[in-house]
């Protein structure tokens, strides 16, 4: 791996190009830095989550997907790298199972609303969403994009959705359900 960052402000971009773990520099608008700062975002956006009153463990399990997410991020910048492990998307598939068993069917689709939590998990999740398609499209382009990271992404996306849910009902909230005029047309007929 490259050499931890000593100073920020080094000047080496304004030429258009960013430095990678192995040394080599690409453009900024290329596919690697383009994926490293979405899940760079994606991890700054549940930061902000982890913020808001939350049930310790979810704030721990949220935790612990942050430091997944730097690792990850670790391994899209060193081209051909292997940083996230085979048992962190074991713990997001035990999380998902473990707590939509908590949670009532969907009966209708639900609006990313309710409890600032459930919102915030919600921008969270569509932020997840973008950092998996830009993960997609940069292993179409590179051979050096191992399968992990799309899965790992596809994972948590889901399970922020369920954790946005379970933010809602932390104080006895609900979901808040779209009002589609067709089915309500169809349910009073």
């Amino acid at each position: 791996m490259g050499q931890r960052l000593t100073q920020i402000a080094t000047r080496t971009g304004d030429d258009g190009t960013t430095g990678l773990g192995d040394n080599t520099r690409v453009s900024k608008a290329s596919g690697r830095p383009h994926a490293m700062g979405d899940v760079d975002e994606l991890n700054s956006h549940i930061g902000l989550l982890l913020c808001e009153d939350m049930p310790d463990d979810v704030r721990q399990l949220l935790i612990d997907v942050q430091h997944q997410l730097f690792n990850l991020g670790g391994e899209l910048s060193i081209p051909g790298f292997a940083l996230l492990k085979d048992d962190a998307l074991a713990q997001l598939d035990a999380a998902l199972q473990a707590y939509n068993a908590r949670l009532p069917r969907l009966q209708e689709f639900i609006l990313p609303a309710g409890t600032r939590a459930a919102a915030q998990a919600h921008v969270c999740r569509t932020v997840a969403r973008r950092a998996e398609r830009a993960v997609v499209a940069l292993g179409e382009q590179d051979a050096n994009v191992r399968p992990a990271p799309r899965r790992y992404l596809n994972r948590l996306s889901d399970l922020l959705f369920v954790l946005a849910r379970v933010l809602n009902r932390v104080n006895g909230g609900d979901d808040v359900y779209w009002r589609s005029e067709r089915l309500a047309q169809a349910a009073s007929e």
